[in-house]
């Protein structure tokens, strides 16, 4: 564990190292952690950004690589998705970006267009105060003439995928020559993808000087080749898969038996509990505008987001939600690793996630930074391995729902 200093805030961590595939050692290098936003040194428009964007206190991975990020350090954080990588180098970025040069002094890669598109979307988010910072996502699938008028504008931030980063540079779109920070997110995704070569020559697109900030899950062969390559003397640091626990979020089932049954279980839960806003995920848009449909001709207040939402749209419905003018939250796993709500004291899956891995993603809405929440799971008979299986892979026991569950709340 960490050991805490006089002020409370810096801290020395625990050194941590992890083996690659091809049985290279890699170990955390860095010691200092900072636990506060406020002591980061960061621009103020920034900080009110970060506050306004709903975080309340740094994640392990932000107390750690920000500062170092923050000054100019090349850095390799090896962490799994959930811990808070995104917001750690979309803080460092706009810390770095010099606002009175219109010049694109940042690159930000990411494996696949949704992934892109949902950095830009924090990026955007957070550096909302930030009125000089111009950001463009340049991905396939859009028009390279729209990339061009957009890139000759005077971006300082772009946010893409290999593919079409680099056909820009090669038409001489987009310039490199005062790029100072270099992000590659899910670098091992990334380079299973196939993308080796293109994020090689990226590499060697960049001046000589750039700053390296790489984001890796595991370290295979080839991303630790990458960080012996073209990184110098890189901090290193490691969050473990269990730092993101269920701690502090009891977990409750309601075996409905069929299907059918799910929406008057959900109307039953919140006559009998007194739920300040919940968060209710579904697996599709399809079910999402459905379930908004159902619960509006029962005279609830409610608000929904899906994917195909524009992002204006959904900063619009997320300050409705946090004001309170809507209780209750219908939406897909786009949220599950979105905001911190403060309000929220309930998570219900109406269905369970397709992808286990974004159940801790959603029920972590609730019962943020230590505040008590309750996750409950509506299942039916179909449902039930799938619940099991969850249960298995976080070592967590999700038990049936209590008469009582009011006492929760």
């Amino acid at each position: 564990m960490a050991k805490i200093n006089g002020d409370g805030n810096q801290v020395e961590a625990k050194q941590e190292s992890t083996t690659t595939e091809s049985g290279e050692s890699m170990e955390s290098n860095w010691t200092e952690v900072t636990e506060s936003f406020d002591h980061m040194n960061l621009k103020m428009d920034l900080l009110h950004g970060i506050y306004g964007y709903g975080f309340e206190k740094p994640s392990a991975i932000q107390k750690q690589a920000i500062k170092p990020c923050c000054e100019g350090r090349d850095v390799i954080a090896q962490a799994q998705s959930g811990t808070g990588k995104t917001a750690t180098f979309s803080i460092s970025v706009l810390q770095l970006v010099d606002e009175r040069i219109r010049d694109i002094q940042a690159l930000i890669l990411a494996p696949t267009r949704e992934l892109a598109q949902q950095i830009h979307g924090v990026l955007q988010s957070i550096g909302t105060n930030m009125k000089n910072i111009r950001s463009h996502v340049c991905i396939g699938g859009t028009r390279t003439v729209d990339d061009q008028a957009k890139l000759s504008g005077g971006v300082q931030v772009v946010v893409g995928t290999p593919g079409r980063v680099m056909d820009m540079i090669n038409r001489g779109i987009l310039s490199t020559a005062r790029v100072k920070v270099f992000v590659v997110d899910e670098a091992d995704e990334m380079l299973s993808r196939g993308f080796r070569d293109q994020i090689y020559d990226l590499f060697k697109a960049m001046p000589h000087d750039v700053q390296v900030i790489l984001l890796s899950a595991t370290m295979p062969p080839e991303v630790f080749e990458i960080t012996t390559k073209f990184m110098r003397n890189p901090v290193k640091i490691l969050v473990k898969q269990e730092e993101v626990t269920l701690e502090g979020i009891k977990q409750f089932y309601v075996d409905v038996g069929s299907e059918e049954y799910k929406f008057d279980t959900l109307c039953d839960l919140y006559e009998a509990i007194n739920i300040t806003q919940a968060v209710i995920f579904v697996n599709t848009r399809r079910k999402v505008e459905m379930l908004s449909e159902q619960l509006s001709l029962k005279k609830f207040t409610v608000s929904c987001m899906h994917s195909e939402m524009s992002q204006e749209d959904r900063n619009i419905i997320m300050k409705e939600f946090r004001s309170g003018t809507s209780r209750i939250l219908i939406s897909t796993d786009l949220l599950a690793r979105g905001i911190d709500v403060q309000q929220v004291s309930v998570v219900i899956n109406y269905e369970l996630p397709n992808n286990r891995e974004n159940y801790i993603h959603r029920i972590g809405r609730s019962g943020r930074f230590g505040r008590k929440g309750v996750a409950i799971n509506l299942v039916s008979q179909s449902d039930m391995r799938q619940l099991k299986d969850i249960e298995a892979f976080y070592s967590t026991e999700i038990h049936e729902m209590p008469a009582d569950v009011s006492q929760y709340f």
